[in-house]
């Protein structure tokens, strides 16, 4: 049986099935989340704030605690939506805003333009660049760091 979900600010709805996580019904609307990890409960790509409802998801499991915690972000109405089951009505979802440096095809295109929205770490979910700062030279070579930093640790972990 499906339960719904609403989704702030855009103020949408999604139906999600019972026990399927979170991540679903929000891919399922092209919101901006992801699974850099492939849903694995390791990266911030689909961290989300619950800001009604939290009993209406299954509890948070040590994975998503560890997760967390590096999370720059999160508070006590985080969670990750691949790890956050839908068990229960009233659930309200907001999605954290910016985009994720692994989102961007070709970062050199960024020099010289303001960033549209907040840039975001993968891993952490810290604000690499502000939205409305100007991309130099600088900020694009520490966008290709992380963007290698980030592909070595997806790496390691589709090894364990």
């Amino acid at each position: 049986m499906a339960k719904k979900v609403k989704l702030d600010p855009i103020n949408q709805q999604v139906d999600i099935q019972t026990n399927d996580n979170l991540l679903s019904g929000l891919l399922a609307k092209d919101l901006n989340v992801w699974k850099e990890c492939g849903g694995r409960g390791m990266c911030s790509t689909c961290h989300v704030f619950i800001t009604e409802g939290m009993e209406g998801l299954s509890p948070v499991n040590r994975r998503e605690i560890r997760t967390m915690e590096v999370i720059t972000t999160a508070n006590k109405c985080s969670r990750l939506a691949c790890q956050a089951r839908v068990i229960g009505e009233g659930v309200v979802v907001e999605i954290p805003s910016g985009m994720y440096v692994s989102e961007i095809d070709n970062i050199e295109d960024l020099i010289g333009s303001r960033a549209k929205e907040n840039i975001l770490h993968p891993i952490n979910g810290s604000i690499l660049v502000e939205k409305d700062k100007l991309v130099t030279r600088s900020m694009i070579t520490q966008l290709k760091d992380t963007q290698v930093e980030v592909s070595e640790y997806m790496a390691k972990i589709q090894d364990a």
